[in-house]
């Protein structure tokens, strides 16, 4: 790239200056009305401030509890859940495999006993929880629905999310269990159970943050994102669900980084493509074409040297995200570059998002950046270039077959290998690592996690095991297995299982049997 041009992120080129012939014509688009590029809501943050989340979890169900009752005490309107790494890819923490990772990158959650101590002294029926969990999130959801009912909760009012998303973990993460065709089953059968029994839970949050953090450009992340949405909706549609229904409970989960104007021509641009796609796909109801995103500010942006100027950067990505029409937003704590969050750090990254709300007079009014020359140009730009890359996914038949040919891998790949180069040759200034260093880095206290933690989850397991009727348990783990084969709901199977006891490992190991393993 020449010197004196400049492009976005995604490589899109910025002219010097923009002016009313970049404008496209899009007719008078307003918000609230298809095709919601400027919001899904008419009247945006006037009538309703995005819910504020703070993703914590980590140790044991007691700690995070105890995190979760700090952060409702200090202003967060949303719970999000991180779950370690056992528990996202189904082994309880008593299993070889778990050593040295129990309660590591999230909280150890083995069975409905671990969940009513995650949630002790709070209300389901009262606060919304998102929960990042994929090829478990199908068991993680009948704890949290049979603690719903022991709390004797309405299962009609009970809100939040599950990200659900397998095919961004085949692509650009990594924790799935069965192969992507037995995947798709289990997610479908989680939006046919949810459309009947919970009406207002979002069944799948359709993630492009983990492919950002990948390395994928702006541009792939909204357009693998679509692509795989797409993927989902075609699978439902193949089960004979209602699009009108099960729509309205798709939402989608979005990174925010740090060029500001490129992020929010992003959001817009996806709205736009999603209406359009939805309503290509046969839906009518308004509310199933709108694109309803959650967004955490991006984690492979924070830097370990130099710690304290995250906030800046979170700041940025906070006000891209706002900006953009978030209707969610989870802000990283500025030590994230170097462990779990502290107290101290949540706070001022939850501050972050109080101050844009109250201080900053940026939701005052709605889509405050349309008709900016640049604005409208970019997310033109950005919907164009990524409706090309769509195009070519649908060439190769769609999401599922693109990554069993690694072609969106293989994109994100080179991506991120280009985006390296360009910070070793000094193109891509990162302050405080290639440019502004400083010879001496103060130390910041770091968060630890204690290793006995799996000690503490095994002796639990133990317990359980011992006290819970053992043929009950049997049984309905047989009935698991009879429906994964008869290709009956699993979802009633699952309630019941972890009503009696089963774990986490126990369920996901029926399911192995049936559908074997991705390798």
């Amino acid at each position: 790239m020449s010197e004196n041009k400049k492009h976005t992120d995604s490589g899109i080129e910025i002219k010097t200056v923009y002016n009313s012939p970049d404008i496209p014509v899009t007719g008078n688009e307003q918000p609230g009305i298809f095709p919601y590029t400027r919001g899904v809501q008419s009247d945006m943050y006037r009538g309703k401030l995005w819910t504020m989340r703070q993703y914590a979890g980590f140790s044991t169900a007691e700690e995070s509890n105890k995190r979760y009752h700090y952060l409702l005490s200090q202003g967060v309107s949303g719970l999000s859940v991180a779950f370690d790494l056992p528990t996202q890819i189904g082994y309880d923490s008593d299993h070889a495999l778990s050593e040295g990772e129990v309660g590591k990158v999230g909280v150890a959650i083995d069975s409905i006993e671990d969940m009513q101590t995650l949630f002790a002294g709070i209300k389901l029926e009262d606060v919304s929880t998102s929960m990042t969990i994929n090829s478990t999130g199908f068991i993680l959801l009948a704890f949290y629905v049979a603690l719903a009912k022991q709390q004797g909760a309405d299962l009609k009012k009970i809100t939040g999310t599950i990200q659900n998303d397998i095919l961004k973990e085949y692509a650009a993460r990594g924790t799935y269990i069965y192969p992507p065709k037995p995947s798709m089953r289990i997610i479908t059968d989680i939006f046919e159970w949810c459309a009947k029994e919970l009406p207002k839970w979002n069944t799948i949050s359709i993630s492009g943050y983990h492919i950002r953090e990948a390395g994928s450009t702006a541009v792939q992340e909204i357009a693998f994102t679509l692509s795989n949405g797409k993927a989902y909706v075609k699978a439902a549609l193949e089960k004979g669900l209602d699009i009108n229904v099960f729509g309205k409970r798709l939402s989608f989960f979005f990174n925010a980084h740090n060029n500001l104007f490129e992020e929010v021509a992003k959001f817009r641009a996806a709205r736009r493509m999603w209406a359009k796609m939805m309503k290509e796909l046969g839906a009518t109801d308004e509310k199933a074409m709108m694109l309803r995103f959650h967004t955490q500010t991006g984690g492979s942006t924070l830097t370990a040297q130099q710690p304290l100027n995250n906030i800046s950067r979170v700041t940025i990505q906070t006000l891209a995200a706002v900006l953009g029409g978030t209707q969610s937003l989870h802000t990283n704590g500025y030590d994230e570059a170097l462990s779990l969050p502290t107290e101290e750090a949540a706070r001022i990254a939850l501050r972050t998002q109080q101050i844009t709300a109250y201080e900053s007079g940026v939701v005052d009014t709605v889509d405050p950046l349309a008709g900016s020359y640049f604005i409208e140009s970019l997310t033109n730009e950005v919907e164009q270039k990524a409706l090309d890359l769509i195009a070519k996914i649908d060439a190769l038949g769609g999401s599922v077959n693109a990554i069993e040919q690694g072609f969106i891998q293989n994109e994100i790949a080179r991506s991120a290998y280009e985006y390296q180069r360009q910070i070793e040759s000094k193109e891509k200034i990162i302050v405080g690592v290639n440019k502004f260093t400083i010879d001496k880095e103060e130390a910041i206290p770091a968060f630890k996690i204690d290793d006995s933690i799996r000690t503490v989850q095994s002796e639990k397991l133990k317990m359980l095991k011992a006290k819970r009727i053992t043929l009950n348990a049997e049984r309905c783990l047989q009935n698991i297995s009879a429906s994964a084969k008869d290709g009956s709901n699993l979802m009633p199977h699952v309630i019941e299982a972890v009503e009696n006891y089963c774990t986490l490992g126990e369920i996901a190991d029926t399911l192995r049997k049936v559908f074997g393993e991705y390798k």
